[in-house]
Parts: structure tokens; C-alpha cells; sequence
């Protein structure tokens, strides 16, 4: 592990157990075994060091995601399930690493005050990572949306993941979160996707006699 890896994870229990306002520079150096004027060479200050930690925690919630749902595509689950599988997944690991600090409502709180840049950064990303899942699950498995897009669509799971934290401060609990989160996913996969439709017989038979015709042809 790296000096920045090492002081990434230090600086996260810091933070975790006293909070932002009440974590200093002074209490990550120590504890990641460095001297201030170590740790500065790194971090030029206790709110840098804090958006390093919560940008890291967006990339591993992003790769949380990007796994989980190929995990779940592979396992043949339906489009919910791969979705509710891969928000899951960004949920546990941006929750994780802070659950049952005393001071989560507090970070999440600073993580919009001090890196409402990066917050939005990411959900753009969640964001297209959803409407990729959401076309490449439609394709594959035949089903069309009803007057909208994938990426329409990515934006209502969003707004749904957005709506749910509004009953759960800092998403806690989290069984209870997801389990009302999941619902809602269930009712819009419901009403927005249906089966494709099969081709008609005519037509299907017109286009199997032309491919006939090719190969006679060839």
C-alpha cells in the first residue's frame, strides 16, 4: 500500500470517528504514522484530504456497480434485479466504510458542503452507468421501453434513489432504504418495459423466404 493509500484509510477513521468539523490534519497524520509536515506533502489541508476520501469512495462505489450488475446479468436475473443489484452495491460501499459512526448524517452533510463538485460529478456517472445496463439488459433480453430512453429511464431510477433518501436521512437504516428503494424499481420496471413485440407471421415468413431466395442465389 502506497503513502496515499495509507493515508486515505487513516484519514477515513478520523473522519469516522470524530466527524468533520471536530478531525484535523494533525489527528490523520498520527494516525497513519506520518508527521504534519509528512502528511502536507500529500494534503495541503483537512478539506483536500476529506474530498480525496469521498472521491475514493466514488470510484469503489462505481466499480461496486459495474461488477454487481454484470454478476447479476450473468446469473440470468430479470432488468429489477440487475438494477436494484448494482445500486446495492454503490450504496454498500459508499455506506460501509462509515456505517455506524456516530457522525454519518454530519459527513454526508459535508460531502455535499465541501465536494458538491465531485457529488455531481459522480451522478452523471451512476447515471450513464444505469442507462448502459438498462440498454444492454433491453437487448438482450427483448424487451422495449414505453416512450422513453435508456438514459430517460437511468434518470427515473435516479430520481427514485433520490426520492428514497428523503425518508432516510444519510440512508439509514439501510435494510429499510433499499427495501422501499427496491419496491419503487419494481413498480417502474413494471410499468415502463414490456417483452417486444413478435413479428408478425406475414412478415415473418416474407423475411424468411428472401433469405431463402439469397442463399439460392449464393
Amino acid at each position: 500500500m502506497g503513502p496515499r493509500d495509507r493515508i486515505l484509510d487513516a484519514a477515513m477513521l478520523v473522519f469516522r470517528r470524530q466527524g468533520f468539523r471536530r478531525s484535523s490534519i494533525e489527528q490523520a497524520a498520527e494516525a497513519a504514522g506520518l508527521t504534519r509536515q509528512a502528511l502536507y506533502h500529500h494534503f495541503k489541508s483537512r478539506e483536500a484530504l476529506f474530498r480525496a476520501v469521498i472521491e475514493r469512495l466514488h470510484e469503489n462505489a462505481l466499480a461496486a456497480e459495474i461488477a454487481a450488475a454484470e454478476a447479476a446479468e450473468k446469473a440470468g436475473r430479470n432488468l429489477a434485479d440487475i438494477l436494484i443489484a448494482e445500486i446495492t452495491a454503490r450504496l454498500k460501499q459508499l455506506i460501509a466504510p462509515l456505517e455506524g459512526s456516530l457522525h454519518i448524517e454530519e459527513l454526508f452533510s459535508e460531502h455535499l458542503l465541501q465536494a458538491r463538485d465531485l457529488y455531481q460529478k459522480y451522478a452523471g456517472h451512476y447515471a450513464e452507468q444505469l442507462a448502459a445496463t438498462i440498454e444492454r439488459v433491453c437487448r438482450k433480453q427483448h424487451l422495449v421501453l414505453k416512450d422513453m430512453n435508456a438514459r430517460d429511464f437511468a434518470r427515473c431510477i435516479e430520481m427514485a434513489f433520490n426520492g428514497t433518501k428523503s425518508a432516510y436521512p444519510a440512508m439509514q437504516p439501510a435494510n429499510a432504504f433499499l427495501k422501499d428503494f427496491s419496491i419503487m424499481v419494481r413498480t417502474l420496471v413494471a410499468g415502463a418495459v414490456s417483452p417486444s413485440p413478435k413479428p408478425r407471421p406475414a412478415r415473418a415468413a416474407a423475411r424468411k423466404s428472401a433469405r431463402r431466395k439469397s442463399g439460392d442465389r449464393k
